[in-house]
């Protein structure tokens, strides 16, 4: 009964194996890069904010609020700039008659929600250590909204993704629609900051209910965040049925040559 489930299973973890030997190598760091390139980038930008803005901006510390936007940004543009070229780098692979396009996918989602998660983890516990950051003042709504995140940037990755495989101009429009994405995804402002009218508006995009939610288990009770996990989860099913639709529809226009 659970065959064909273990058999599907077994083919990711042998994507995801093959795709951290070829993207990182075997040597010199290898592996540990899937987790190693956020957190340089991570503490990059932290090192640049922490000298160049004052220790507090709008009574938030510049550190955690750092860490929490850069992380959601890898986050959401890793699952979107990768999942676009995840199947024609993996062309090949499609031979085996076992293996699907969506194997391909689930692999490097997987990969990098997966990697950016433990660089978090790592990022927040040196935070922690250097005391730059207080423990979690609700550890069930930084998972709530981490997992959001990913799962409104995994559904709008799967419909680009999808528009890609059957229009191939729109490959090159990939990129850019994921640095637009960059001042409209909440990660280096906070949406009390926010005119009310121009809140109420900009809530009905997905992609700052996660990072609030976030932001508001790191930050507690005193710095106001504003989401709607609801809207953004409903959202993100959309996203990803309309997704994977998508991509079923584009499954005769790939070709294995």
């Amino acid at each position: 009964m659970f065959e064909p489930i273990v058999r599907h299973f077994r083919i990711v973890g042998a994507l995801i194996m093959r795709e951290m030997a070829t993207r990182f190598g075997r040597e010199g760091l290898g592996f540990a890069w899937v987790v190693g390139e956020p957190l340089i980038f991570c503490f990059g930008v932290m090192a640049l904010w922490t000298v160049t803005k004052p220790a507090y901006e709008h009574g938030v510390r510049i550190a955690p609020f750092v860490m929490t936007g850069y992380m959601s940004l890898i986050l959401t543009r890793h699952m979107i700039g990768l999942l676009g070229g995840a199947l024609q780098a993996n062309l090949g692979l499609l031979y085996h008659r076992q293996i699907a396009p969506l194997h391909i996918f689930a692999a490097r989602i997987v990969l990098e929600f997966g990697g950016a998660t433990v660089a978090f983890f790592i990022i927040y516990v040196v935070l922690l250590c250097l005391k730059q950051v207080s423990l979690p003042h609700d550890y069930l709504l930084l998972y709530a909204g981490w997992f959001l995140l990913a799962w409104v940037s995994c559904g709008f990755a799967l419909i680009l993704t999808g528009l890609a495989m059957r229009y191939e101009t729109f490959e090159r429009v990939v990129g850019l629609i994921s640095y637009i994405l960059i001042p409209v995804s909440g990660v280096f402002f906070m949406v009390s900051w926010l005119p009310p009218a121009v809140r109420d508006i900009y809530l009905y995009v997905p992609f700052p209910h996660g990072v609030e939610m976030i932001r508001a288990a790191v930050f507690g009770e005193f710095v106001p965040t504003y989401y709607h996990p609801l809207y953004a989860l409903a959202v993100g099913s959309v996203f990803n049925i309309m997704g994977l639709l998508l991509i079923a529809g584009a499954r005769d226009r790939i070709t294995v040559e």
